[in-house]
């Protein structure tokens, strides 16, 4: 993991962080005890598989399969074991990652727009 000079934090909550590494062009997310790197494209990828998570399902399924969801994503060797709980967390939690990465992208925009006249 890079120094911390290097990781600038993007969106924290109660139960973890997103960090952005502009050196190495990635971001760190730290939740459940670890820290993992996501280029890009792979952390949009996981966003769109936590979202994609039946969290709806989980609650209305009184099977012990459902109290859980393994998740694996893509160039990581890190897995997820999520509980419901989990899951509403790590949702919350990549959300206002994602809200943060549109905010700075659109302030970017603004601030290095060249002036049209």
């Amino acid at each position: 993991m890079p120094t911390s000079q290097n990781l600038q934090e993007l969106f924290r909550t109660l139960y973890g962080a997103v960090y952005q590494c502009n050196r190495y062009n990635c971001y760190f997310v730290e939740f459940a005890g670890g820290i993992s790197p996501f280029k890009v494209k792979d952390f949009l990828a996981l966003k769109q598989h936590v979202d994609a998570i039946n969290v709806e399902a989980m609650v209305e399924d009184p099977s012990r399969a459902s109290d859980v969801h393994v998740l694996m994503p893509y160039r990581s060797e890190r897995c997820f074991v999520l509980t419901l709980t989990d899951v509403l967390h790590f949702q919350e939690l990549l959300q206002g990652a994602r809200a943060m990465m549109s905010l700075n992208s659109l302030l970017y925009e603004c601030l290095y727009a060249p002036a049209v006249y």
